[in-house]
C-alpha cells in the first residue's frame, strides 16, 4: 500500500462487500473492455468512501492485468487462465521485484474486482474465484515494555514537576498512552472535543471533517491523571482552539525528548505509543471487540492487528518469565 497511510491499520482496506456499481457500472456490458470496468471500479470505490490511497493502489494493480491482457479485452473474455498467467507474468517474468506483501494486494485487487463483476450481474462466473487468496506475515510494531511505558510516564512527570514546570510533555503522551489515537487524530484534537462534565466521565470526542470517515469517530475516556495535568497545560498555555496548536513534527520532538529523558533505546513515536496503548490493554484483558472500537478500525482491519496484539503480548510474556 502507499507509504502515506497510517501504519496501524496495515492491510487491505477493501471489505468482503463489494462496493455497489452505480450507473458508471450500470453502463457496462458483458463485453466492454477491461479499461471501461477498472475506470468504473475505480469511482465505485471512491463513492464506497475508500481512501485515494486505497483507490488509486488497487486500481493500478488491475491496469498491470490490463497491460498484461490488453486494455481491450472484453472482461467476459477474460478466464482463469489468465489471470494465473498474469500471476505468473509478475513473480518471474516481469523483471521488476514484486515484494511479498505488493503480490498479496495485488491477489486480493483482482479477486475484489471480478466478484465486483460478478454482483454487478456483468459476469456470470467468477474467474478469480479459483485463485487462492496470499497472506503475508508482515513484521511486528516496535512497542513498549509495560516497564518502558512506567519509565515514559515518569520522565514526562518529572519534565510537569521540575525546576522550570513543563505540563506539555505529561499531557501529550499520557494522553497518546492512554485514548491509543493516531498522530493525526491527536491533531485534530479541539478543546471542545474534551468533556470533563461528561456524565460517563470525562471523555475525549475523535472527530473527522471528512464524512466518508465519520465511521472512525468515537468516544474515549480519561484517566484521572491525565484531568489534572491537562488543567495545567491549559493555565500554563492557554490555547485558544486546538489542543496542541504546533506542528506535527514538534510534537515528535517532544516525544523524542521524553525517550531519551527515560533512557529508551527505541524512538518512541506517535505509531509506538498507539501500539502500546493497544497493547497495554489486550494484556489487561479488555474485550478485543472493545479495543477494535477504541482504535476505530473495522472488523476487517482487526484481523490483523488482533494477530499482532497476540504475537506482541506472547514475545513481551516470553521476556518476563
Amino acid at each position: 500500500m502507499s507509504g502515506n497511510e497510517e501504519t496501524l491499520p496495515l492491510f487491505s482496506e477493501l471489505s468482503t462487500r463489494a462496493p455497489s456499481a452505480g450507473d458508471e457500472g450500470a453502463r457496462l456490458r458483458p463485453d466492454s473492455s477491461l479499461s471501461a470496468a477498472i475506470r468504473s471500479w475505480g469511482e465505485a470505490l471512491e463513492e464506497a468512501g475508500r481512501s485515494i490511497h486505497t483507490v488509486k493502489a488497487f486500481t493500478g494493480d488491475m491496469r498491470l492485468v490490463a497491460k498484461f491482457v490488453g486494455s481491450g479485452q472484453a472482461i467476459n473474455a477474460i478466464g482463469t487462465h489468465d489471470l494465473k498467467n498474469f500471476l505468473d507474468w509478475l513473480l518471474y517474468k516481469r523483471g521488476v521485484p514484486c515484494s511479498p506483501k505488493t503480490y498479496a494486494r495485488r491477489i486480493t485487487s483482482v479477486k475484489a474486482f471480478f466478484r465486483w463483476l460478478v454482483q454487478a450481474g456483468l459476469l456470470t462466473e467468477n474467474p478469480a474465484q479459483p485463485i487462492p487468496q496470499q497472506s503475508v506475515l508482515s513484521p511486528l510494531p516496535s512497542v513498549l515494555s509495560p516497564g518502558e511505558v512506567e519509565a515514559v510516564l515518569q520522565s514526562a512527570d518529572a519534565l510537569r514537576h521540575g525546576a522550570k514546570p513543563d505540563p506539555r510533555p505529561f499531557t501529550l503522551v499520557c494522553l497518546l498512552l492512554s485514548t491509543a489515537i493516531k498522530k493525526g487524530e491527536c491533531l485534530a484534537i479541539h478543546l471542545n472535543h474534551i468533556d470533563l462534565e461528561s456524565s460517563e466521565g470525562p471523555i475525549l470526542f475523535v472527530r473527522y471533517g471528512d464524512v466518508r470517515k465519520r465511521y472512525k469517530e468515537r468516544k474515549l475516556p480519561l484517566p484521572d491523571e491525565w484531568i489534572t495535568a491537562y488543567r495545567e497545560y491549559l493555565a500554563q498555555y492557554g490555547p485558544r482552539d486546538r489542543l496542541f496548536p504546533w506542528s506535527s513534527r514538534r510534537l515528535e520532538y517532544i516525544l523524542e525528548d521524553i525517550g531519551n529523558a527515560a533512557g529508551l533505546e527505541k524512538h518512541l513515536s506517535f505509531d509506538m505509543c498507539r501500539w502500546s496503548a493497544a497493547l497495554t490493554d489486550y494484556r489487561a484483558g479488555m474485550e478485543t471487540d472493545k479495543i477494535r472500537q477504541k482504535l476505530g478500525i473495522s472488523k476487517i482491519q482487526w484481523r490483523e492487528v488482533g494477530n499482532k496484539l497476540d504475537r506482541l503480548a506472547e514475545k513481551i510474556d516470553q521476556a518476563a518469565s
